[in-house]
């Protein structure tokens, strides 16, 4: 695929966005990623600006971890049962997903990512419990948690944090912050397992993925700084986070209605 070096340059600044939204928030980045793709970059074929993506947002998310590691942010073993539940189904979502036309997908991801975001709103005075664990009795919750999100993150193409959060929240009690850390443990494997098996459709422009991910190493150190700060304040991560999903999803939702029409 043949872009123009202004479209390099605005993948560069595109993906410092998107770097510093995993930084802050553990996801979103996606959720930016693929509209920026298609709209700001000008990526013509909706599943290339996906694959693409997907790639990306791995990497930046594997560059963020690396912060949260460092901040104590990371429960490893809920994350790795919720990564491991999830890769076998983001490649079977991701397979399904390039069957489908790509401004319907577009749409019905706009449609979820609603959905998320009130869900998220309406939970954002829950503070968590502090010190929360993974042990036997939460496990198939977790897991399962885990499935359906990795799924829902193969289907459209993205690293799924924005699903990863809220689902980790939800199965473990954990407090937003730690799931925003632990998070970026699945969102860097869902993303390379969707990654894969759009390159092995021819669905990847690499030159754009490195610009994307260089600027992402700069955002992400950024957010995840901010987000140590907005953590202190009760709710205001949450309600940060679920706007910013609703506020995506209304403008691509408008972008992308007619494909219904």
């Amino acid at each position: 695929m043949f872009l123009e070096p202004l479209q390099y340059l605005l993948g560069a600044l595109s993906g410092s966005l998107v770097g510093f939204t995993l930084g802050l928030f553990g996801g979103g980045g996606s959720i930016l990623a693929v509209p920026l793709m298609v709209y700001v970059v000008g990526v013509p074929v909706a599943h290339i600006a996906i694959g693409t993506s997907a790639f990306a947002v791995a990497a930046n998310a594997a560059m963020n971890l690396v912060n949260h590691a460092r901040n104590g942010n990371v429960i490893w073993r809920c994350a790795l049962m919720y990564t491991g539940a999830g890769v076998a189904g983001a490649f079977l979502g991701s397979t399904l997903g390039k069957a489908m036309d790509g401004d319907k997908l577009l749409f019905l991801f706009a449609m979820l990512m609603l959905v998320v975001g009130v869900l998220m709103f309406r939970g954002r005075g829950n503070p968590g419990i502090p010190g929360a664990t993974c042990n036997r009795e939460k496990a198939p919750k977790v897991l399962g948690y885990g499935a359906l999100t990795g799924a829902f993150s193969g289907f459209f193409g993205i690293g799924g944090g924005f699903l990863i959060v809220p689902g980790l929240v939800a199965s473990t009690g954990m407090p937003i912050l730690n799931a925003i850390g632990s998070s970026l443990v699945a969102v860097t494997a869902f993303g390379l397992t969707t990654a894969l098996s759009y390159a092995f459709s021819g669905l990847v422009d690499w030159q754009l993925a490195a610009v994307f991910i260089g600027g992402g190493f700069v955002g992400g150190l950024l957010g995840a700084r901010l987000a140590g700060v907005l953590a202190r304040q009760k709710g205001l991560l949450n309600i940060a986070f679920a706007g910013l999903i609703v506020a995506v999803a209304i403008y691509m939702a408008a972008r992308t209605v007619t494909a219904f029409i």
